[in-house]
């Protein structure tokens, strides 16, 4: 990917055999950095979901509080729990990659429309290059940036799967599996030329971007449909709601599918 590739892994970074003693010590810090990070997003997340913030956004997902206090505690938890190798230098993680691969695939199958799944896969896809084009532009060592790469990389997958995604849901799955395809396509272009890398799907910093990336799109599709949508009382769009860049009937017809309006 980087005309550097061999001097900085995207998503292998971590636990190498091979790498020199001051290499294990910026891998055992960005660790920390995830944990600071990352699981930190997801406490948050839990402790308000308990206390009744979020609900309706979970409602626009398709899941129920309880469902996303067991996926949220169980990324936590599985974050934790060593790689599963794969072979050729690939490992996944349960936490990071297995647990929010497997919700998207449920959300896609979810999905209100045809339109919509395929909308879904055109913003992940989009959402990848931009990661794949951003990890390409910045410097070979990531010491030399003031943030942790992973952060960039997140919010970046993040914005595009809102912009492209346009619905809640299809923005949210956009952007987790931004990430985790930019992981993929990483290590196979890497393959191709040659340079040994290790790739830890889900692991280390890539599981605090595939975080980050999530919930920024779904917050973003969230808040900017609200304010849309607060908006329009008083006007001829009174009775509708603002979702997927137009405002859409919701009357009783609607009603039914509420669930398509607001993804």
């Amino acid at each position: 990917m980087h005309p550097h590739g061999e001097g900085r892994e995207y998503a292998g970074r971590c636990d190498n055999a091979a790498q020199t003693g001051k290499n294990k010590a910026t891998t055992k810090e960005k660790k920390v950095t995830f944990v600071s990070l990352g699981i930190v997003i997801l406490i948050v997340a839990v402790i308000l979901v308990l206390f009744g913030v979020g609900h309706r956004i979970l409602d626009r997902l398709r899941l129920n509080d309880k469902v996303a206090l067991v996926l949220m505690i169980a990324i936590i938890g599985f974050s934790f729990v060593p790689d599963i190798p794969l072979g050729g230098g690939w490992s996944v993680n349960v936490g990071g990659a297995l647990i929010p691969f497997g919700l998207v695939v449920y959300l896609w199958i979810k999905a209100g429309s045809t339109w919509e799944k395929i909308r879904s896969i055109i913003a992940g896809i989009i959402s990848a290059g931009v990661v794949i084009a951003t990890n390409m532009l910045l410097p070979a060592e990531p010491e030399a940036l003031a943030i942790d790469p992973y952060i960039i990389y997140g919010v970046l997958a993040g914005l595009t799967a809102y912009l492209f995604g346009r619905s809640r849901r299809s923005a949210f799955m956009a952007g987790i599996m931004g990430v985790l395809l930019a992981d993929i396509v990483r290590g196979i272009i890497n393959g191709a030329r040659g340079i040994p890398v290790t790739v830890r799907l889900g692991g280390a910093g890539a599981a605090d971007a595939v975080v980050l990336s999530g919930f920024i799109a779904v917050l973003l599709a969230e808040g900017i449909g609200e304010l849309l949508e607060k908006i329009q009382g008083g006007t001829r769009h009174k009775d509708m709601v603002f979702e997927e860049g137009e405002f859409k009937h919701a009357g009783p017809h609607g009603a039914g599918k509420r669930g398509d309006r607001h993804e």
